[in-house]
């Protein structure tokens, strides 16, 4: 089983089934990123399936992260992940120029370092996002509660207020 886990380990693509399963996510969740992320942009093979490399897992990775444990939205992921990228603590997503030209397991180290051109938009509406997992209270931030209970707090003013005015305007007239 060691020996298996390490060729898995040494190789430089993997399907979109075998990266949800070392991800932890399900694989509409990873095509719906691909809509919203435009760093993640997967070659495919010569079959058609979307391929991932080492780096493009790093990068689905972090955006987990950003997205479960981290609390962002989508789009506040976004922003962070592209300022994260252009600083250089996260690394560019390798492309691979002839896609297609050649099945996956036949592309030499040279290929797999060109560019590739991004795939034009899919006909098919985009998948639906996935049901975000509930961020424990412990992990909220103090200044997000605190905001939570000021705007609480006005709403019951607010409401207060309203009565006494309906109250002061007494019963409507039939």
């Amino acid at each position: 089983m060691a020996a298996s886990k390490a060729r898995v380990q040494k190789r430089l693509y993997y399907k979109i089934g075998e990266a949800c399963k070392a991800l932890g996510i399900q694989p509409y969740v990873l095509r719906y990123w691909e809509t919203e992320f435009p760093v993640l942009t997967p070659s495919k093979s010569r079959s058609g399936q979307r391929v991932y490399s080492e780096k493009e897992l790093e990068i689905i990775r972090r955006i987990k992260e950003l997205l479960y444990e981290e609390g962002y939205t989508i789009a506040g992921a976004k922003k962070k992940l592209e300022a994260e990228m252009a600083s250089g603590s996260l690394p560019e997503p390798e492309r691979d120029e002839e896609e297609t030209a050649a099945p996956v397991s036949e592309k030499t180290p040279a290929q797999a370092a060109l560019p590739v051109p991004p795939e034009p938009a899919a006909a098919a509406a985009p998948e639906p996002p996935a049901p975000r997992e509930p961020v424990p209270s412990a992990e909220l931030d103090t200044g997000a509660a605190e905001r939570v209970q000021r705007l609480l707090s006005g709403i019951e003013e607010a409401l207060g207020e309203a009565r006494e005015i309906l109250t002061f305007l007494g019963p409507k007239p039939s």
